[in-house]
Parts: structure tokens; C-alpha cells; sequence
């Protein structure tokens, strides 16, 4: 019998058929998650974001965005990692130079003298930098006209040349008056430049310590923010890819590599170890075969169950035999007589 060859070239195919028909690919990297290219680390920063109540079900969901004390700056920092703010800026006016329609992106911002101003919006790829994890905001608020170093040059007083010659002293004057004009023509009347903020991230396994402790660092310019965040998702974890199949799926995967390992090892035993062959090569062949057994003589007993509802060619004949009369007649005489026989062999028993 050829089952044994059948299940082992099906059994071995398996493997073969799975590596041919899906080729390895690397997984697809999340938003706000990140690998290290140096390591081959995994960073995943989604446990830090904080999501809009009015889409959470919970009835105590978080409805306020991660804080930082300024300290000397005069005011405190609000941000939110991998997603917008969770405050209404539409409720404090708005934000500073940022069009209506992109207020829900601001990421980070801060509040000063009654006006709200953006210090980025919102960011979902971080970056690696050597061995630091770093997280950037980009396009705030525009930042104010910044002093430039030509300012202060010009309030400086020149020094006069001693040396008599006033031609020379005249003519220098006039070409420093051309360069200030020059300069004051080229030089852009407002700054272009907008608010970033740069957070970086630190790794904390301290299981005693908050889910994320968010420092200010400096801001050298009033348009560079820098900050420190100390989380424990910002460690190395292992990347959770992507499930395909069901639990349900995954259940009858491995019942059915189950039964191939099942009936494939149990018969090469039977057959290398019991010297069955045919059907008896069947790891437990007996139990199999009574259990077959056992379901077969219960079809045959509801078969049977079932027959005696059908209708006979006897009923038709007693039906037909009643006719007139002579049905009941016709058993009432072999009754009699069978009455009659019994006993006289109860009387000749008796003698």
C-alpha cells in the first residue's frame, strides 16, 4: 500500500511549498517607531501617545498632553508624541501663524501673554543619531526678527583716522554710508524661520519610576527648543509583526501538522518496527477500526428504526382480505384450531 509514501511526500512538500510561494521580507516599520542601523535595535514610541478622549470608550481616558516646567523662560510646555495635542487650541484663539486648518497637528506649543505659539507639528518617524534616539518638530509658530551682528556693528562709533588726511577720512565715510545702504536694502525685514523642537530620548528601566519624565534643556534663540524625555519606551523591545492568520487559523494549523506527524510516524513504525502492512500500518489500528465499527452499527440500527414507519405490501393484503367478512372469519377457524392442537399435545404430554 502506498499511504505511507503518499504522507511522507505530502508531509515533506510542506516546508518547500511554504519557502517557494512567500520569499522573506523584511518587516514594514510602524509610524513612530524606528531601527537602529548600528544595532539593529527596535524603538517603538506609541506607548507615549496620549489619543483624543472623544474616541476613547474608557470613561476615565487622560484628557491633557504631557508637561514640562520652562523654568526661566516664564512659561510651561505642553507636547504629545506620535499624534497632536489633546487640548482644543480653538478654545485659547488659536495659534500664531499656523493656518486654521493645521491646528490639530501642533505636537508641542506653549502659551504667552494670553497667545498660544506652536513649537512644531506633529512627527512620526524619530531619527538615530550615533546611540541617541531623537525626535524633531518642525514648523512652529514663526520665530521673532532676530538681532543680527551687522546691528550691532553699526552702533558701534567709528574711530577716527589720525593722520590729517581728511580726503581720505571723507571719501571712507561716504563708502561705509553706500555699504549701510547696501545692507539695509538686502536685509530681510522679517525672519522666515519657524519654532522646532528637539526631544531627546532616553532610555529608563526603573520600573519605580513615571511612564515619562519630560525636562526642558535650553532654547538658545527663542526658536530652538530642546528637551530630554527619559521613558522606558524608548529601550530596545522586540518588533511585533504582523499577524496573518486568526487565532482559529493558527489553532488548525497546528492540529494538522499535529495529525501529519501523528499518522506519518506511527506508520513507519508500524511498518519498519510491527511489519504491518495495508491498513493495519494505521498507528492504533484496532481503536480506529472499532470506533469505525461502532458508527457503522449505529447507522444500521437508525436505518433499521426508520424502516418500520414505511409502508408494506402486508397492510394492503390485510385491507384487502376484510373484505366482506371473510378475513375475520378465515382467522378466527386457524385460531381455533391451533387452540386445538395445543391441547391435545398437552394431553398426550400428560399420559
Amino acid at each position: 500500500m502506498n499511504l505511507l509514501y503518499w504522507s511522507l511526500g505530502f508531509f515533506l512538500s510542506i516546508p518547500y511549498s511554504v519557502h517557494a510561494d512567500s520569499p522573506k521580507e523584511a518587516p514594514e516599520i510602524e509610524p513612530c517607531t524606528v531601527r537602529s542601523p548600528h544595532s539593529g535595535s527596535f524603538f517603538d514610541l506609541n506607548g507615549l501617545h496620549i489619543p483624543d478622549p472623544s474616541t476613547v470608550k474608557s470613561k476615565n481616558a487622560r484628557d491633557y498632553s504631557w508637561n514640562a516646567t520652562g523654568w526661566d523662560m516664564g512659561y510651561n510646555f505642553t507636547m504629545n508624541f506620535c499624534g497632536g495635542i489633546v487640548e482644543r487650541l480653538e478654545d485659547f484663539g488659536g495659534v500664531e501663524g499656523i493656518d486654521k486648518q493645521l491646528w490639530r497637528n501642533v505636537s508641542a506649543y506653549y502659551r504667552q501673554g494670553g497667545k498660544v505659539y506652536s513649537i512644531g507639528q506633529q512627527n512620526m518617524q524619530p531619527v538615530i543619531r550615533g546611540r541617541k534616539m531623537v525626535l524633531n518638530y518642525t514648523d512652529g509658530s514663526p520665530c521673532p526678527e532676530l538681532r543680527k551682528r551687522a546691528d550691532v556693528a553699526d552702533n558701534l562709533t567709528p574711530r577716527e583716522i589720525i593722520d590729517g588726511d581728511d580726503d581720505d577720512k571723507e571719501n571712507e565715510d561716504e563708502d561705509k554710508d553706500g555699504d549701510k545702504d547696501e545692507d539695509e536694502a538686502d536685509r530681510p525685514k522679517s525672519s522666515t524661520r519657524r519654532k522646532t523642537t528637539i526631544i531627546s530620548m532616553l532610555c529608563e528601566r526603573d520600573p519605580l519610576m513615571p511612564q515619562l519624565t519630560l525636562s526642558f534643556v535650553a532654547s538658545p534663540d527663542e526658536c530652538t527648543y530642546v528637551f530630554e524625555a527619559r521613558t522606558s519606551a524608548a529601550c530596545a523591545s522586540i518588533q511585533k509583526s504582523t499577524q496573518t492568520l486568526s487565532p482559529s487559523g493558527v489553532f488548525g494549523v497546528i492540529l494538522m501538522i499535529a495529525i501529519i506527524v501523528y499518522v506519518v510516524g506511527g506508520c513507519v513504525y508500524s511498518r519498519m518496527v510491527l511489519n504491518q502492512r495495508g491498513w493495519r500500518q494505521l498507528p492504533n489500528y484496532s481503536l480506529w477500526a472499532g470506533i469505525f465499527g461502532f458508527f457503522k452499527d449505529v447507522v444500521i440500527i437508525l436505518t433499521s428504526s426508520c424502516a418500520r414507519f414505511m409502508p408494506s405490501r402486508r397492510g394492503y393484503s390485510q385491507v384487502n382480505g376484510g373484505i366482506g367478512g371473510m378475513g375475520s372469519s378465515r382467522s378466527g377457524r386457524d385460531s381455533e384450531a391451533e387452540n386445538r392442537l395445543i391441547d391435545e399435545l398437552n394431553e398426550e404430554w400428560d399420559d
